[in-house]
């Protein structure tokens, strides 16, 4: 399946039925009557946050969604049927936005959660509904009132405990598929990762959601590289893993350029704990090491974590520090629900 975190969707909400003009003309009914039924009300565009999602690759070939009209009123004072709403299922995590792209309309962090987006248009009422004393026969109805319509963006920020950052190349997909049941693609060139990917870490039996985003380059924020359309995943994590490859020429300059970037970025990602390891450690020499790491130090301004994402060195010990920060989080709600029932036993003959 192809990952989509964006997808701008055309909705329309229904109109409302016309009421009806009738009047009756039954044998044992002296004087008739008026008996124009209302219209019924349009169904209503809503957007509702389900399970088992976690993409929006569903809008890139369907964009118009058009909910029901309501029927005409009719005859023998019969009311027209509502018309059925038509519902957009999205993951927890989608926000949406005006056509604009920067007026918020919604924010879905719950599982469940439903928004109605467009209010179908009320039904008009039929002459039933104008007679009075003064008034016996109406001969006016109203007619139904128009639907909205809008086109609106769709724009996914994954649901994640704790994010991985970092230049191309730094081993973060590596460190994703040792800690995890993840599959992401590793390979010796940068910019393997294409596209957020998502692993479950079970560290001495706490769980977090770990999110590995694309690669940062320097300029990122101005469109450079893959650019800055990724960040939006780690804008929900409570922590940050920034990992730095203890290959590259300037492990400080490394570290620098992602947190400019991360400063750059509205998301306020540069106030959010960070932690900071040195990867691939088992790749240099133990002189070059101890000279990244000050480098590292004087840049960050803390103690970096020494760790090998291929050899499995200090993984351990990174993956704990973030249980540590995150604290005991189900993976979701429903997990939550799963964790909090009782355990099954069987049923015990009534005496």
């Amino acid at each position: 399946m192809k990952f989509l975190d964006e997808a701008k969707v055309y909705v329309r909400s229904g109109d409302g039925g016309s009421g009806c003009v009738a009047f009756r003309r039954e044998k044992f009914i002296e004087f008739g009557g008026p008996s124009g039924g209302n219209g019924g009300r349009g169904g209503d565009v809503i957007i509702e946050a389900v399970d088992g999602l976690n993409t929006l690759i569903d809008y890139r070939y369907q964009q118009h969604f058009k909910a029901q009209k309501g029927v005409n009123g009719m005859g023998k004072d019969r009311h027209g049927a509502n018309g059925q709403p038509v519902v957009l299922k999205v993951p927890v995590g989608t926000q949406v936005f005006d056509e604009d792209r920067e007026t918020l309309l919604h924010d879905f962090t719950t599982l469940g959660e439903k928004f109605v987006l467009a209010e179908g248009g009320n039904g008009g009422f039929g002459n039933a509904h104008f007679k009075s004393a003064t008034n016996r026969a109406p001969r006016n109805a109203n007619p139904g009132q128009v639907g909205e319509e809008r086109w609106i963006w769709l724009r996914l920020k994954l649901i994640a405990d704790a994010g991985l950052v970092g230049l191309p190349n730094a081993g973060k997909s590596t460190l994703l598929s040792k800690v995890s049941a993840a599959k992401p693609k590793i390979a010796d060139y940068p910019f393997t990762t294409l596209h957020p990917q998502l692993g479950v870490v079970n560290a001495d039996g706490r769980e977090f959601v770990l999110a590995d985003i694309p690669g940062l380059i320097e300029g990122a924020h101005e469109g450079a590289g893959l650019g800055d359309r990724f960040l939006g995943h780690v804008e929900r994590c409570r922590v940050l893993l920034h990992l730095v490859d203890a290959t590259s020429e300037h492990a400080g300059q490394a570290y620098k350029t992602v947190r400019n970037e991360l400063e750059a970025y509205e998301g306020h990602l540069a106030d959010k704990i960070e932690i900071v390891a040195l990867n691939k450690i088992d790749a240099v020499s133990a002189e070059e090491l101890k000279k990244q790491k000050d480098r590292l130090k004087r840049a960050a301004k803390k103690t970096p974590l020494l760790m090998s994402g291929a050899t499995g060195t200090g993984v351990r010990e990174a993956v704990r520090a973030l249980a540590d920060l995150i604290g005991e989080a189900p993976v979701t709600a429903k997990a939550k629900g799963a964790a909090e029932a009782e355990p099954w036993a069987p049923l015990t003959p009534q005496g």
